[in-house]
């Protein structure tokens, strides 16, 4: 997400960076430059002017024109106006209520609204240690009541099924009634969606909210609709009067449009962004942290939270406890890494999460992704055990052999085999007390001010 507005505004930044000096001039390119690049990203024509003009007139301020770096005074006005922009603070939900707290979910058909609310519910269940209810009330489609069913149950949670021939305020109240008798702390309602905005929808949809009086009021908005999902959300917002908006797909929009307009347009924060199809990929919106990764400082707390979150504890300790006891850094190890990786997302998620990588090549970073890590994952399940630990063993044939299993070519068994090499000699230099000096590195680079 936001891959080529990422791109245009560092290198139009960049030049003020540089500037020893700010004047009309290079502060008025630089500004153009940053409004085509909105406009190209799909950000609407109010925000973008509102946005422009906040930054221009904070930019030509004395304090500004009288700073030492005075091109990086401007990024950092340009950073703290799209904080700005995208809310400010991270909006959490209101859960503090007599149970069960009640999520009704609103938004139009094909926006991802049925896999969001497993997602959701998902993220209650494993990161608020919440009881979870799911139902839906898409009488219209039976297909999503089944759906619904079967991806709930795939990730443990509780669904309250209602019948098609049902009233969906009818399944909805059953589904609370039932939610109070059970002790489940929170019930999230799946309302049927149209292909566009029609008044029998919005009266069946204000018939639910009087029906279960919901604490949470959410419009789910596919992001790569762009405008339509912000003139969506706010035809929503005028009958319903939302409390909060989850951008799905936004690992397929490149632009980011919807996210830089919705809150300017609606007044409703976003309060998550679905990142793929798996049930974890929904995290909640930092306005900060995005930021910084539109404007290539990276996102580096995402990934310390997801680290703790996916990264088995048992299997971290252990590798420590290995490698400070002397003991060597085996392919069983290796492959657990790149499992691991890929339970944080993926190579690709965590690239786009790291300082600076706005600024490799596009060439470059397509080198690494995802599919080479599965080919790694795959040759070395080929392997037999003994050669897991001891891969010095493997020669000629043993290449062949393997090659042929994990359906690749001994060129890349080879490539492995010295990727490898190199991890176990920078993994024997950290068993050493290579760690502590690592944890020191990074710890210095935190420190550091992005400006």
């Amino acid at each position: 997400m936001f891959d080529n507005l990422s791109q245009r505004l560092q290198v139009s930044l960049n030049r003020l960076r540089g500037a020893g000096r700010l004047t009309q001039d290079n502060i008025g390119e630089a500004l153009r430059e940053v409004r085509m690049a909105l406009l190209e990203a799909d950000v609407a024509l109010p925000v973008v002017k509102a946005f422009v003009d906040q930054v221009r007139t904070k930019a030509t301020g004395q304090e500004v024109v009288r700073s030492l770096t005075p091109g990086q005074a401007v990024i950092k006005i340009v950073n703290d106006e799209l904080v700005t922009l995208l809310g400010a603070t991270n909006d959490r939900l209101n859960l503090a209520v007599r149970p069960p707290a009640v999520i009704l979910m609103a938004g139009l058909q094909g926006s991802g609204k049925t896999t969001t609310v497993v997602k959701l519910g998902h993220l209650l269940q494993e990161r608020e240690k919440k009881t979870v209810a799911v139902v839906s009330t898409d009488v219209y489609r039976p297909a999503a009541m089944e759906q619904l069913r079967r991806l709930s149950a795939s990730v443990g949670l509780s669904c309250v099924s209602g019948q098609p021939d049902e009233q969906p305020v009818e399944i909805a109240r059953t589904a609370v009634d039932q939610a109070k008798r059970s002790l489940v702390d929170v019930v999230i309602i799946d309302t049927a969606g149209r292909l566009h905005i029609d008044n029998e929808m919005m009266d069946e949809i204000k018939a639910l909210h009087a029906a279960v009086d919901p604490v949470e009021t959410l419009f789910v908005a596919d992001s790569v609709t762009g405008q339509d999902a912000v003139n969506t959300a706010k035809a929503f917002n005028d009958v319903l009067s939302l409390t909060g908006v989850i951008l799905t797909k936004t690992d397929g929009d490149a632009r980011g449009g919807a996210a830089l307009s919705i809150r300017h347009i609606t007044g409703k924060p976003i309060k998550f962004l679905g990142t793929g199809e798996k049930p974890d990929a929904l995290e909640p919106f930092y306005p900060d942290r995005i930021a910084s990764r539109i404007l290539g400082m990276g996102d580096v707390l995402s990934i310390i939270e997801q680290a703790q979150r996916t990264t088995d504890q048992d299997k971290a300790r252990k590798l420590a406890k290995k490698l400070t006891k002397g003991k060597g850094f085996d392919l069983e190890d290796f492959r657990d890494q790149l499992l691991q990786m890929e339970n944080m997302g993926g190579i690709a998620s965590m690239l786009e999460r790291l300082p600076g990588m706005g600024a490799v090549p596009e060439n470059v970073r397509g080198q690494l992704n995802d599919n080479q890590f599965k080919r790694l994952v795959a040759i070395i399940n080929s392997m037999t055990p003994e050669e897991r630990r001891f891969p010095a063993i493997i020669r000629g044939s043993r290449k062949r052999r393997i090659a042929r299993g994990s359906g690749t070519q001994v060129q890349e068994v080879n490539r492995l085999l010295k990727q490898f090499t190199q991890m176990q000699k920078m993994m024997k230099r950290a068993g050493k007390g290579g760690f502590k000096r690592m944890l020191q590195g990074m710890q210095g680079g935190l420190h550091g001010k992005p400006f």
